[in-house]
């Protein structure tokens, strides 16, 4: 049997997940990080993107919009302001919220808040990446 590390995913408005994995692997700020049973303790921040696990027996995809990551040798705990299963996203509504966030971004003229139409631009094509990662495996 192989060694274990047990992960919490959770979001401001449940918990989405709480099991055992093999491995996790998460999109750091500075570049994807993968986590393996008794990895050194860290703490970072979480940029939007998916986060995937591999529990041995299959893999497990989840999107999250951004967050924290804490590791400790037994145990990872995924803090994300929203999570949601990778089966759960929605194409459609991913491509009309780039289009607004690009469209919001191109009016110069409007009188919006351009770091929230970043973020919601980053958020989009993240999701739109983790739904085509998920064809690609399918």
């Amino acid at each position: 049997m192989s060694m274990t590390i047990h992960v919490d995913i959770v979001s401001a408005e449940e918990s989405i997940f709480s099991g055992l994995a093999e491995m996790v692997y998460a999109p750091g700020e500075l570049g994807e990080l993968g986590i393996a049973p008794r990895h050194a303790p860290l703490v970072t921040r979480l940029k939007p993107g998916e986060v995937r696990l591999d529990t041995g027996k299959e893999e497990l995809d989840f999107f999250i919009s951004g967050g924290i990551l804490e590791v400790q040798p037994h145990v990872v705990t995924v803090l994300a302001d929203t999570a949601i299963r990778a089966d759960d996203l929605d194409e459609a509504k991913a491509l009309e919220a780039k289009k607004n966030a690009e469209e919001a971004l191109a009016n110069r003229e409007s009188d919006i808040d351009f770091a929230k139409a970043q973020a919601e631009l980053a958020e989009a094509a993240a999701q739109l990446q983790a739904i085509g990662r998920l064809r690609k495996t399918r």
